[in-house]
């Protein structure tokens, strides 16, 4: 199985866009948070994300934005209703299967308080094989790490949305191997030479 996995998108659709282009063929997609920002909603990040049937979990950014708008009441901003409930409805954390391997999918941590940012020098990182899972997938700090702990393959794709430099991962479950995609926001004009 080739997981795609994405997070960070932070309402850039056209990262997104991008990140499912330099992938290739990927079985799911998966997105680890923050897909929007936590005061603008982007109807096309979601738009795009539930049209590929992603598994989503909620970042910090969505707690924020869902915690000051209620999906069910008339739209601002331009927000479509029905994305911003189908948002509302996912969990904070996902557990998924694979054959006899087991998918954590976090935002920031596997343990309370989740807002903490583990770098891919944290001592903290070695907990995530504590997680109870084969793969502890993450997001938050914008930057990539491919770590095997103890038997556990953490990965953080790093941010498909924000920053020039922008950046993807594809897991391929069968060989554990993980691959991580660099490429430029196509959004960002190039420097001039």
């Amino acid at each position: 199985m080739k997981l795609g996995i994405v997070s960070d998108i932070h309402c850039n659709v056209a990262g997104l866009r991008e990140a499912l282009s330099v992938m290739g063929p990927i079985d799911e997609l998966l997105c680890l948070g923050d897909a929007i920002d936590r005061s603008r909603f982007s109807n096309d990040v979601i738009g795009l994300l539930k049209d590929r049937d992603a598994h989503i979990i909620l970042g910090n950014h969505e707690e924020a934005f869902l915690a000051e708008h209620d999906p069910g009441t008339a739209a601002r901003d331009g927000v479509d209703r029905d994305l911003a409930a189908f948002l509302a409805a996912q969990p904070l954390r996902r557990m998924l299967t694979y054959g006899r391997k087991k998918v954590l999918m976090i935002h920031s941590t596997p343990w309370e308080p989740r807002d903490e940012y583990i770098f891919p020098h944290n001592e903290k990182l070695a907990l995530f094989a504590e997680a109870g899972a084969d793969y502890v997938l993450y997001g938050h700090t914008h930057a990539h790490v491919v770590s095997r702990i103890n038997g556990v393959v953490v990965v953080n794709p790093g941010s498909a949305g924000e920053g020039r430099h922008l950046s993807c991962a594809v897991l391929d479950t069968a060989s554990d191997d993980v691959r991580v995609i660099h490429y430029m926001d196509p959004q960002v004009p190039p420097s001039p030479a």
